[in-house]
């Protein structure tokens, strides 16, 4: 309930699907959200996009129901974040226009460059300073693709965004980079915590560092709500909007991340599995992907791919089946792991090679619908279980894997996580966690009070089923195995093409 005179705290969260405006009090109790879905446009095959006057509008619109709705003088509102997805590129025009459509992080356009890089060994060589992989939604990949085969556009750049600054930039008319994001482009060197000119002079897009905006921590007051802002959404001119965070780094928050022996599982569109550390570790056979994160002196380490509960919102579609609570039972009723039936979850991308495909395989007449749910809740799993097998060389001390997200609602695909892990569960019970994470940057940027420990949220707890843990032991060597077979594959009828 709204009270007078009390502190209130705005969070937005721009993700792959929808945009969300959270408001919440000084306890960070939900006071009311609302949420709008975002267009994608893919006007060639592999690419992603979204007109960035249409995200502004929603943006307004998700704003300005939340203040409506929750009945209360807007001058409470005493900060606002931002949460959003990573990577990707937003771009603005020297006179500070939007530069064509924002392009965002599964976006596949620079396929071929970067395939060009990996066999120049040029992720190995950016690696040391960046501590980041490439990726074809990368920012850099993107620009270097701009730069080949849009040369006008590329030569107007003025300025350098993702998705939350280009939002700030709309709400304050400031421009920036937040660290979170920014400290992921392959752009920053994470030991000086810089822009380096040498990374992008080695990607072959110097012509870029002037247009690099000024980098901002998550809760720095990067600027004040414009009046005209306040017109169009309700808020109070002047409300101060602090630099924002990566929808990671938020979920991390939200999951109350405080050591190296507990991880955070993100699964929406993609697949993602966290820690938290206070170094790098410089002797490490495995690329993680480091990031700089919300509370000072702390990296969020992950491993991340787009493979997850967006496959079977695709597949749903397909069979023509919106009732995720029939889903769930239907998947629930048959026995565990034993289905000859496998998905390979790579509908919007993979982490086994670029250019890889999704598919079902060992289907039969005695299969049903309720075998294809199961193999491609079992697929996203399996996908994920490669990331985090790899997380465990990281974090060998975890214990607990929390988990957000959308299938964190699903008791069974979590059961199903447990049984292939052995790990204990935990689902903490937050709604919306990139907007609670938003509401709680702006809360410290204001306010001054300190993130570590912020929220305690009560958590679910799923036990491991330890006879299913050897079924899906022996099932995900199935799925490891089809998935080389498809490398494989994959790789020949690359040379197949060159022919």
């Amino acid at each position: 309930m709204v009270k007078s005179n009390e502190q209130y705290w705005l969070g937005i969260d721009c993700g792959g699907t929808f945009i969300k405006a959270g408001l919440y009090d000084a306890q960070f109790n939900e006071i009311h959200c609302v949420r709008q879905s975002l267009t994608i446009i893919s006007s060639q095959a592999g690419w992603a996009e979204r007109n960035l006057t249409d995200l502004w509008l929603v943006c307004v619109a998700v704003i300005k129901e939340v203040v409506q709705q929750s009945q209360l003088n807007p001058q409470d509102i005493k900060g606002i974040g931002i949460s959003a997805q990573g990577k990707g590129l937003f771009l603005l025009d020297k006179q500070q226009q939007p530069l064509g459509n924002g392009i965002l992080s599964s976006d596949q356009r620079a396929l071929e460059i970067v395939k060009q890089w990996q066999q120049e060994g040029i992720p190995q060589q950016l690696y040391p300073q960046t501590r980041q992989t490439l990726w074809t939604g990368h920012p850099v990949a993107i620009l270097r693709w701009l730069k080949q085969h849009q040369p006008g556009r590329y030569q107007n750049i003025g300025a350098v965004l993702m998705s939350h600054d280009y939002l700030r930039f709309c709400l304050t008319g400031q421009i920036a980079a937040e660290e979170t994001n920014i400290s992921e482009s392959n752009l920053y060197n994470m030991q000086t915590g810089q822009y380096d000119e040498s990374l992008a002079q080695l990607l072959d897009i110097a012509e870029i560092m002037p247009a690099l905006p000024p980098i901002i921590q998550s809760a720095d007051i990067a600027g004040y709500i414009l009046p005209e802002v306040a017109l169009q959404t309700g808020l109070a001119i002047g409300t101060p909007v602090v630099g924002g965070l990566f929808d990671v780094v938020s979920t991390a928050l939200c999951a109350n991340l405080t050591d190296e022996y507990t991880l955070n599982a993100v699964l929406g569109t993609w697949s993602v599995v966290s820690g938290i550390t206070d170094h790098i570790q410089s002797q490490q056979t495995i690329p993680f992907v480091y990031g700089r994160y919300a509370i000072q002196n702390q990296f969020i380490v992950h491993e991340a791919s787009p493979t997850s509960a967006a496959n079977l919102e695709w597949v749903c579609q397909q069979l023509n089946i919106q009732d995720y609570q029939r889903i769930n039972q239907l998947v629930s009723e048959l026995p565990k792991a034993k289905s000859a039936v496998f998905f390979v979850p790579f509908l919007y991308g993979s982490n086994a090679g670029l250019g890889m495909q999704a598919g079902f395989y060992g289907l039969q007449s005695i299969h049903n619908q309720a075998h294809l749910l199961q193999a491609v809740y079992e697929g996203v799993m399996f996908s994920l279980m490669y990331h985090l097998q790899r997380m465990l060389e990281r974090f060998p001390q975890t214990h607990t894997i929390r988990v957000t997200g959308g299938p964190a609602k699903s008791k069974v695909w979590l059961q199903i996580l447990a049984d292939l892990t052995g790990i204990k569960i935990e689902v903490p019970q937050i709604e919306e966690t990139g907007c609670l994470g938003a509401a709680m940057v702006a809360c410290q940027g204001v306010s001054q009070r300190p993130l570590t420990n912020a929220i305690k949220p009560k958590v679910i707890e799923i036990q491991p089923d330890p006879q299913a843990y050897s079924l899906y032991q022996q099932k995900y060597q199935k799925y490891q195995l089809l998935v080389r077979c498809l490398q494989t594959f994959n790789e020949q009828q690359h040379h197949f093409n060159l022919e």
